[in-house]
């Protein structure tokens, strides 16, 4: 299948995560997933798309935004990368996870892109150039000023470019530990050094993933456990399934976090965190600066407060929020510029407020426990209005200040925005039994489309495309007898797209090029 991009979307932060000591309007989960099998020019894979796949639907469970990027060439990766950073905010929790070809060089890890040519020995730098430098993605992430940068690499497999007949480029199929991570940067590889990774047990594993990304992804929706436990927990299990079929395969990971990262909520009150993995001292990277393993973690409560006062003059930015919709239901994200201990809520003007909870972090500003910045509410919740209060620095209550909700606005709002980011993935081709274009991620966020035009081979859009409806209860669902894709002719060379959306404006004109252009 050639390039077939989704994002999954799911905007703000989850209760009970975000390792960020920043103000609470610049902290989202952000994520990137890349899967490559249809290479040209070495070995095709199997599974890595569908891993890819796989660990978008896990992360946008966990409230992350997500772009999945499948059977990316050179210049599609360069430019997938590219609308990755623009997600990225100061002091967000950025996530990058790659399946597909990997390649070592020296100490230097490269990811390969589908169209990576056929090097042979002497030929490194043709690599190095085709290729992407996994240590440029922690730069750019650290440029960004993400505050958590977690980079998940399913590329342990044996050397691309050995052939029979020829001596392969000098380098390895494994990939090399990244060691000297900058602080706020974790990462996790499939396999351990010169070690491959297996994408089944035998041949009659049916299961669509690797055995690294199939363990990875369950243990990442474990509640109450941090991201070092995570990593600990499937590198015993995958250790362990290698080893029924006589297999070494060890994942590691290399650990440069300051704060403990609970991406599935917080560990529960008064409960310790769980002694390390029996092999944890092997191969991983300790952090200094971590907290001791015995030490108990608490969680504070609210802290006492004055009774009710009218908001503080120097308080003049009232709390704003951001909903997301995701599978359960919805996210909202509230952004308070002053220095808060504590946030409450309700909906309506009656009724009990109730504390959002506290991240396990710190805030610079208070040098206390920060605010949890975000609720969850039910899929079927109505329009209304949220009530927000919180208590400032001086321990004074301030508001309650009042948020509009209208889920089918908010919905709209959201859907818009992914559609934006992604324009590059508005359309995909596959040659099956002839040329098809395929448009299911238009189908994905059609509640935020009013009208699909295509033009084939025709620089002007002339040909509307049928979109189900859209069904607020689930509004990422795709219908069973939806259309997700015609036949082209196979002289096709382009088609243009244009949406109009909901609120009656009109995209630009994207031009999407098919498999018969001669770079592909």
């Amino acid at each position: 299948m050639h390039r077939l991009s989704r994002i999954l979307a799911s905007l703000g932060v989850a209760a009970g995560l975000l390792a960020s000591a920043v103000p609470a309007e610049a902290a989202k989960r952000v994520a990137l997933v890349v899967g490559n099998n249809e290479y040209r020019n070495v070995p095709k894979l199997l599974k890595a798309v569908n891993d890819a796949r796989t660990m978008g639907d896990t992360l946008r469970q966990l409230g992350f935004t997500v772009m999945v990027a499948e059977n990316q060439n050179r210049l599609q990766f360069s430019e997938t990368l590219l609308a990755f950073d623009k997600a990225i905010e100061p002091g967000d929790t950025a996530f990058f996870f790659y399946a597909g070809h990997g390649f070592e060089i020296a100490g230097q890890n490269y990811l390969l892109p589908t169209d990576v040519p056929a090097a042979t020995e002497g030929q490194e730098e043709l690599v190095r150039d085709s290729s992407i430098l996994a240590d440029r993605i922690v730069e750019r992430l650290q440029n960004k000023k993400a505050r958590t940068s977690i980079l998940v690499f399913d590329a342990c497999r044996n050397n691309p470019f050995e052939r029979t007949g020829t001596r392969a480029v000098a380098g390895g199929g494994g990939l090399a530990p990244m060691v000297q991570l900058p602080e706020g940067v974790f990462s996790v590889f499939s396999a351990g050094p010169r070690q491959t990774a297996l994408d089944r047990l035998s041949n009659d594993d049916a299961n669509p993933n690797s055995v690294f990304t199939r363990t990875f992804a369950k243990e990442l929706l474990q509640p109450g456990v941090n991201l070092v436990q995570v990593a600990q927990h499937t590198r015993r299990t995958v250790s362990e399934l290698a080893d029924t079929v006589r297999h070494k395969q060890v994942p590691v990971y290399f650990d440069q976090m300051v704060d403990d990262v609970f991406l599935s909520g917080t560990a529960k009150p008064g409960s310790d965190k769980p002694a390390p993995d029996k092999m944890a001292s092997d191969t991983s990277v300790p952090n200094a600066n971590a907290r001791p393993a015995d030490a108990p973690m608490k969680v504070a409560a609210l802290p006492p407060v004055a009774p009710l006062k009218p908001p503080k003059e120097e308080s003049l930015n009232a709390p704003i929020a951001m909903f997301s919709r995701h599978n359960g239901g919805w996210t909202v994200v509230f952004s308070i510029a002053d220095p808060t201990l504590g946030i409450s809520w309700r909906i309506g003007e009656s009724g009990d407020f109730r504390e959002t909870g506290f991240l396990d972090t710190l805030d610079s500003r208070t040098r206390k426990r920060m605010p949890n910045p975000s609720i969850e509410l039910p899929s079927d919740a109505q329009a209304a209005t949220i009530q927000v209060r919180y208590v400032d620095a001086s321990g004074d209550m301030q508001g309650p200040f009042p948020i509009k909700f209208d889920p089918e606005a908010a919905l709209v709002r959201d859907q818009r925005k992914i559609l934006d980011m992604t324009a590059n993935s508005w359309l995909s081709f596959r040659q099956f039994n002839g040329l098809l274009v395929y448009y299911t991620h238009l189908v994905s966020y059609r509640c935020a489309i009013r009208e699909v035009k295509i033009g084939i081979d025709s620089a002007v859009p002339n040909q509307v495309l049928t979109m189900p409806p859209c069904d607020m209860r689930d509004p990422s669902a795709i219908p069973y007898n939806a259309a997700l894709y015609q036949k082209l002719a196979p002289s096709t060379q382009f088609i243009s797209v244009e949406l109009t959306y909901r609120d009656g404006s009109v995209s630009e004109i994207k031009s999407f090029r098919t498999a018969n252009r001669s770079n592909n």
